[in-house]
């Protein structure tokens, strides 16, 4: 009972001082649903900053899309109803273009690929974006997307035939899609799970992650092996919004809130091999692209990247150092 008195009693304190000295609430929309890792964490970074900062800081989080998709979220952080969001790479290209240099189509081959590349250039993004305008602390991975449908495919051909979903406020993938000869139908994610079941669309290209978390894998029974983009996401905070808070108290937001970030992105990759495995074991279907048919998807996606940097989506210096990093890798260099 002491115990409790106590920390009541600190807790009090604690909002009483917070209110005295005019404390900062920063609100955060997010996607991912409540009791995911992403919040779990999340939560658990917001009461540490606000301990740290004696409650002149904390976060009040809006999970599950209740703020709307990324779309919406954004909108709210422009109008001052929200300081910040969990979003895909895909939800700032409007923003900073090249914040989806590592959502080129099929640019990486593997995890160890990713990592290397990511180690070389990640700082580079997150000081882009936050030149326009976005801090962001850090990048986290949410996996490979491959194709997941209710009918068996594995050449771009078969894909074409079928009704391919795209987020409807990401250029990029639907342009990416559109390099392989496929017209995909823009869904906000909220509405796709309702899309599979009356069959407005019978394909979606996700992470396994997050067609488990969001329930797609029981409306699908393939899933063809070729991993079509890198998936990642971030926490994204407006600038303006920060720099309102004294710097001690910036340097440990992006301190505290930058770990959790990294927490994250240190957990994905395990994630993503068990909810692969949990998608064979749920009894999808993994289908692998004949020799053939690979070169195919590979050609065309040299070809939609190589567009994209023509028409300047992607910086051609920071497209070159993704090469240059890769071909560095696959040589074995260090």
């Amino acid at each position: 009972m002491r115990t409790f008195s106590c920390r009541a009693t600190f807790a009090l304190l604690l909002g009483f001082w917070s209110a005295v000295c005019g404390a900062q609430v920063l609100k955060i929309g997010a996607l991912s649903p409540e009791g995911s890792v992403w919040m779990d964490l999340l939560r658990e970074g917001g009461a540490r900053v606000a301990a740290e900062t004696e409650g002149r800081v904390s976060f009040k989080f809006y999970p599950g899309g209740v703020m709307g998709d990324d779309k919406a979220v954004l909108r709210k952080i422009r109008i001052g109803q929200l300081h910040g969001a969990v979003v895909t790479a895909g939800a700032l290209v409007q923003t900073y273009p090249d914040i989806a240099l590592y959502n080129l189509p099929m640019a990486f081959r593997s995890g160890d690929e990713v990592d290397y590349v990511r180690e070389r250039l990640d700082a580079e993004l997150l000081a882009g974006l936050e030149a326009k305008g976005f801090v962001a602390l850090g990048l986290a991975e949410v996996g490979f997307a491959y194709a997941m449908t209710q009918q068996p495919v594995s050449s771009v051909a078969d894909v074409r035939m079928r009704k391919v979903w795209v987020p409807d406020n990401d250029p990029g993938s639907a342009r990416a899609l559109q390099a392989f000869g496929v017209a995909p139908i823009p869904l906000p994610i909220v509405d796709v799970l309702g899309g599979l079941q009356t069959g407005l669309i019978d394909c979606v290209a996700a992470p396994p992650v997050g067609a488990v978390a969001l329930q797609w894998h029981a409306r699908v029974s393939h899933v063809l092996d070729v991993p079509l983009i890198y998936v990642y996401g971030l926490f994204a905070l407006d600038k303006r919004r920060l720099e309102r808070l004294a710097e001690s108290d910036q340097a440990v937001v992006r301190r505290v809130m930058g770990q959790v970030v990294g927490q994250v992105n240190a957990r994905s990759r395990r994630d993503h091999e068990q909810a692969s495995a949990a998608l064979a074991n749920q009894g999808l279907e993994w289908r692998s692209a004949s020799a053939g048919e690979m070169a195919e998807w590979r050609q065309l996606a040299d070809e939609a990247t190589l567009r994209l940097v023509e028409e300047e989506y992607i910086s051609a210096g920071l497209y070159q150092a993704l090469q240059g990093h890769l071909r560095d890798f696959r040589a074995g260099r260090p």
